[in-house]
């Protein structure tokens, strides 16, 4: 039986893949994938079948760009890379998860 995926608020791995772009640069979507996992460590493992929706979701929004390319092992992939538009999205979206961040701590510290 494997481990029920934990739930994140709606919209966290589209942050988590604009962050990603913006931070090591053009990337196909396993090492997306593998290096939100690595940071994340235990506590987020991603399946191709939300990776790579986000990953057109993304495209579709105009804030990310595919480009065909090949793997360090030799396969035809798609790199992904942050556009104008999308390291604008990338910091809405980062005030905006800071703001609810900062909500919540209030909240639950005044809860005490």
């Amino acid at each position: 039986m494997s481990k029920p995926e934990p739930e994140f608020p709606r919209g966290t791995l589209d942050l988590l893949v604009l962050k990603c772009l913006d931070t090591m640069g053009p990337l196909h979507g396993y090492a997306i994938a593998r290096r939100i996992e690595q940071v994340a460590g235990e506590s987020m493992q991603l399946s191709q079948g939300s990776i790579y929706p986000a990953l057109v979701r993304l495209e579709q929004e105009g804030w990310i760009a595919a480009e065909w390319g090949m793997s360090e092992t030799n396969r035809k992939v798609k790199f992904y890379s942050l556009t104008k538009s999308g390291r604008k999205q990338l910091r809405v979206e980062v005030a905006k998860w800071e703001k609810a961040t900062a909500f919540v701590a209030r909240f639950l510290e005044a809860s005490r």
